[in-house]
């Protein structure tokens, strides 16, 4: 095989490689999502990434676009058309509509897969991302909408986030769709998709849009919002909590939001988007059961929070999980060494070995390059009198411990 011919080492357009520090990050994100939502009485639930494509194509679930465009769509060996899931909605009301009857309500579930659209990469999109999902099945409570906010809100909170960092804009389809009855269908859809893209346009193309649809945007924009969604802003403002408002333009994209609608913004004017967003469903289970389950929540993918924390400077350091490097002048004290390393192990310290086939200032070098912390040389003379020096990677500084000192020393000194 010639050069030219050989394979490309680049991913798949629109996905990522995850090397240890992306992973790192991955894996934080998870955890962040995670340690929140269950204190707040969720618990977790998962499925399988591929559905039948009907559940996407099905009315309540229905979006042309992502349909049509967006999905990874394929007939397996059997002849079944199959869908990599673009999002985890249709799929955890599928999951509820199967076992209505068994399930305890209001039912607080969370996920966190991966999932897949067939769209043009850019900033703050990709083809493959993983997301937050959270649903509160089996309340029409507007406290229930209300939980739902807090939870976005908290999340924010919980990735570092200050107050002037982001902006919820919250509106209802319900309300909407009542100031929109005079319309045409055609009319109302040309609407939301034209709210559904304010934030990508300049204003006065808005505007404009609104025009041709014989609104007048001046009406339109300032109109107040309605009553339940008033009253919760009051009270989320009552409690401290000032940056959440009322925006008429706030629709979301897919058609089976019945109720409150919501996005978490950024306000960085180097990253000024929309986060992520949700709303109330509460006719979603009913292309399943006669007996439709209220639902609400929200979907917060891992792309657009990465953003959001870089430009704030608020993307955690990578440190590996490695305690320490042991080093060895000889291949000969390999297995010494990893019998060394195994009595750090049992106490809880996470060691690496190296197996001797370099010189000892380039088993140092292959240390840093890892990121990990501390190195042990380890020769005869340190097994000998039991003492051993910890060499500190960033600094330079070495400290001489016993064995018997090690455990203690990497399992409290703070990670850099």
């Amino acid at each position: 095989m010639t050069k030219k011919d050989k394979l490309s080492v680049e991913p798949y357009k629109g996905v990522r490689d995850f090397y240890p520090e992306e992973q790192a990050f991955l894996n934080y994100f998870i955890a962040t999502c995670r340690e929140f939502v269950e204190k707040v009485g969720y618990v977790e639930y998962d499925a399988s990434p591929l559905e039948p494509s009907e559940l996407y194509k099905a009315k309540g679930a229905e979006n042309e676009e992502m349909v049509n465009e967006q999905t990874y769509t394929f007939v397996d060996r059997g002849g079944r058309e199959v869908t990599l899931r673009p999002e985890m909605t249709p799929t955890v009301a599928r999951m509820v509509a199967g076992k209505r009857r068994e399930l305890g309500f209001p039912l607080r579930w969370y996920s966190l897969p991966n999932c897949f659209r067939y769209e043009r990469p850019q900033r703050g999109r990709l083809r493959e991302f993983w997301q937050l999902n959270v649903d509160l099945f089996g309340s029409h409570s507007p406290y229930a909408d209300a939980e739902i906010i807090a939870m976005a809100y908290g999340l924010m909170k919980a990735f570092g986030a200050e107050d002037d960092d982001f902006v919820i804009k919250v509106n209802s389809r319900a309300y909407l769709n009542k100031l929109t009855e005079k319309l045409s269908d055609e009319a109302r859809k040309k609407l939301f998709n034209l709210l559904d893209r304010k934030t990508k346009m300049p204003s006065d193309e808005f505007e404009a849009g609104l025009r041709e649809l014989a609104i007048s945007p001046e009406r339109f924009m300032s109109a107040e919002g309605p009553a339940e969604i008033e009253k919760m802003i009051r009270e989320f403002s009552d409690a401290g909590i000032k940056n959440i408002i009322y925006d008429p333009s706030i629709v979301r994209g897919f058609a089976y939001y019945t109720g409150m609608v919501f996005e978490v913004f950024d306000t960085h004017p180097d990253n000024n988007r929309a986060l992520f967003g949700g709303g109330r469903y509460d006719n979603l289970t009913a292309m399943f059961d006669d007996e439709p389950v209220a639902g609400v929540g929200f979907g917060m993918g891992d792309v657009t929070i990465r953003d959001f924390l870089a430009v704030r400077n608020l993307l955690p350091v990578y440190a590996p999980p490695t305690h320490v490097y042991i080093a060895i002048p000889s291949s000969e004290l390999a297995l010494q060494a990893q019998t060394f390393a195994g009595s750090l192990r049992q106490q809880g310290v996470n060691v690496a070995v190296d197996f001797g086939e370099k010189k000892l200032g380039d088993q140092i070098k292959t240390a840093a390059k890892h990121n990990i912390p501390f190195v042990i040389v380890l020769g005869q003379d340190e097994l000998a009198s039991g003492q051993y020096t910890v060499r500190d990677l960033e600094t330079g500084s070495e400290k001489k411990l016993d064995k018997g000192q090690l455990s203690e020393f990497f399992l409290n000194i703070e990670r850099k």
